[in-house]
């Protein structure tokens, strides 16, 4: 598919992790990207490498769980750039901590961003879109959207909650027999700044479950969904297929497992640290004007590459060939016979 150079991208949660790597990757091809995000440090650096790429950025600060700062973003980003063509919903915060340690008031603030703020952003991508009858909304999701684990109830309630929502709207446009199209993409985990910045009410340093994916991984997997948006939604990595298909067959051998092994397989060995920074009220790069990127601590131990999902984006090569392999088979086959 081919992608015009001056194609107008909103992401939220684009200051840091998959937001950001996904700003990037859209700056390289020549777009024009509305970075949304709190942390004003992180914007600067996410727009600089949207423009070190040959795109355009425009920093907008943006709590997602306000509905009105979204609608004045989406207003700003097409008053400087022109009609959306893609919407991005990024932005997340959590707290890693068991379901009792967690106050009424952090799980709402969890809930009103991780959920509410795909809600709200996909009200104001579709209030534009909807009267041009062409647009793309891509739901950046995650294996826990349909399988919860301890320790971040929180987050797989918003998650759960996206794929619900997501799978209500497009049955929705649908019956409209709309031309806006909206996907979801379920991730693995993936090194990201969140293990630094998440309020944490773990003992050691929260980490992410191996397998370790970097984030242009990721981005990969939503620029693709952004180009091809037809298909409902696209899984990344191969930890989010066998999570998926496990739950679906055994969800309570996995409960079992993950009640054994997801409080350790969430820590690594070391203390948390007692002076890290907590992005649920405010942002963590506003703490010490620290920008912290798009990757996490995990550099060391994550892949760079999925073998699932260059097989996910080119199915029908691979099942061309398949039947090629099966015919020629038949044919030896065929043969020997005779």
């Amino acid at each position: 598919m081919s992608h015009p150079s001056r194609q107008v991208v909103v992401v939220t949660g684009a200051s840091g992790g998959i937001g950001r790597a996904t700003a990037k990757a859209f700056g390289a091809r020549g777009a024009h990207v509305a970075l949304l995000a709190r942390g004003k440090e992180g914007l600067a650096g996410a727009a600089a490498d949207v423009r070190a790429g040959g795109g355009v950025a425009l920093e907008i600060p943006t709590d997602v769980a306000d509905p009105d700062q979204l609608e004045a973003a989406a207003a700003l980003t097409e008053e400087t750039f022109g009609p959306i063509d893609v919407w991005v919903n990024v932005a997340f915060t959590s707290v890693f901590s068991p379901f009792v340690e967690i106050s009424a008031e952090e799980f709402t603030r969890v809930t009103e961003v991780s959920y509410l703020g795909y809600v709200y952003g996909t009200m104001a991508a579709l209030r534009r879109m909807r009267p041009r009858d062409v647009g793309t909304i891509v739901q950046v999701g995650s294996a826990l959207a349909y399988r919860g684990i301890p320790l971040q109830s929180a987050y797989c309630g918003a998650k759960h909650a996206i794929q619900g929502f997501h799978e209500s709207l497009r049955c929705e446009l649908l019956h409209e027999h709309s031309n806006v199209r909206v996907t979801m993409v379920q991730m693995p985990a993936v090194n990201t700044p969140q293990f630094s910045w998440v309020l944490s009410r773990l003992p050691n340093q929260a980490q992410p479950v191996p397998p370790i994916y970097q984030p242009e991984v990721a981005a990969r997997g939503v620029l693709y969904a952004a180009d091809h948006p037809a298909r409902r939604e696209y899984w990344v990595g191969a930890s989010t297929a066998g999570t998926l298909i496990a739950n679906a067959v055994a969800p309570g051998l996995l409960d079992r497992y993950l009640a054994r092994t997801g409080f350790s397989s969430q820590q690594t060995d070391a203390p948390r640290p007692p002076d890290a920074p907590e992005n649920l009220w405010e942002p963590a790069d506003g703490t010490d004007g620290h920008d912290f990127g798009s990757h996490g601590i995990f550099d060391g131990g994550s892949l760079r590459i999925s073998r699932q999902l260059w097989a996910s984006h080119h199915h029908r090569l691979l099942g061309a060939a398949a039947g090629l392999l099966a015919g020629a088979t038949a044919l030896t086959a065929a043969r020997v016979r005779r």
